[in-house]
C-alpha cells in the first residue's frame, strides 16, 4: 500500500506539470506579442525622449536654436549675441562657445583690458569662471544666477557651450539693478 500511496502523489505531480506546462506553452504566443508590445513602448519611450522638453541632451540643442523675437543676431568674438527689446530693457541671450576668452576673444574688438559691462541673468548651462582685476574669481554653472559687476575678465570652462540669458537696460544696467560700478568685497 505504501507503494500505490508514493505513486499516486507523483502520477498527481506529473498531470501538474503537465498541466502546467500546457498553458505556457499557449502562453508563448502571448509572450511574443508582449515582447512585440515592450519593443514598441520602448520605441515610443525613445520618441519622447528626443523630444527637447523631456530630455537632457536634446534640452542641450534646444538653446542652439535662434531665438524667437529677437531683434539683434550676430557674433562678436565666436559669442553668438540675441537680442530683443523687452519694455525699457533689453533680453540678450549669449552663447559661449567651449574654450571662449575674454581676454583673448573679446579685448581685442574693445580696446580695454576688462570688460566694463555688468552681467545680470541666468545661465542656463556651461560652466564661466569669472576673474576680477584684484584676483578675486566667482564660478557659475548652470543653472545659476549671475550678477556679475564690470572690470572682469572670463572665460569657458569645459566642453559645454555656456548659454546665459542676460537682462539689462544698456547703459543704465549698473543703476537699475543696484549693482557696485566696480567688483568690491564690502
Amino acid at each position: 500500500m505504501a507503494k500505490k500511496n508514493k505513486k499516486a502523489p507523483k502520477a498527481r505531480t506529473s498531470a501538474r506539470r503537465s498541466a502546467a506546462r500546457t498553458p505556457r506553452r499557449q502562453a508563448a504566443p502571448k509572450k511574443a506579442a508582449a515582447k512585440k508590445t515592450a519593443a514598441k513602448k520602448a520605441v515610443k519611450r525613445t520618441r519622447k525622449a528626443v523630444s527637447p522638453r523631456r530630455s537632457g541632451s536634446a534640452a542641450r540643442l534646444a538653446p542652439i536654436a535662434d531665438v524667437r523675437g529677437a531683434d539683434v543676431r550676430r557674433d562678436v568674438g565666436g559669442v553668438r549675441l540675441e537680442v530683443g527689446r523687452a519694455g525699457l530693457g533689453r533680453v540678450k541671450r549669449m552663447i559661449y562657445p567651449p574654450g571662449f576668452k575674454w581676454s583673448s576673444d573679446i579685448r581685442p574688438h574693445v580696446g580695454t583690458d576688462y570688460c566694463m559691462h555688468a552681467h545680470v541673468g541666468f545661465l542656463v548651462s556651461g560652466r564661466i569662471d569669472v576673474i576680477y582685476a584684484d584676483g578675486c574669481v566667482e564660478v557659475y554653472e548652470g543653472p545659476h544666477i549671475v550678477a556679475v559687476a564690470p572690470g572682469h575678465d572670463g572665460h569657458v570652462v569645459g566642453d559645454e557651450p555656456a548659454v546665459l540669458i542676460e537682462f539689462d537696460f544698456e547703459g543704465d544696467t549698473i543703476q537699475r539693478f543696484g549693482m557696485p560700478e566696480a567688483h568690491s568685497h564690502g
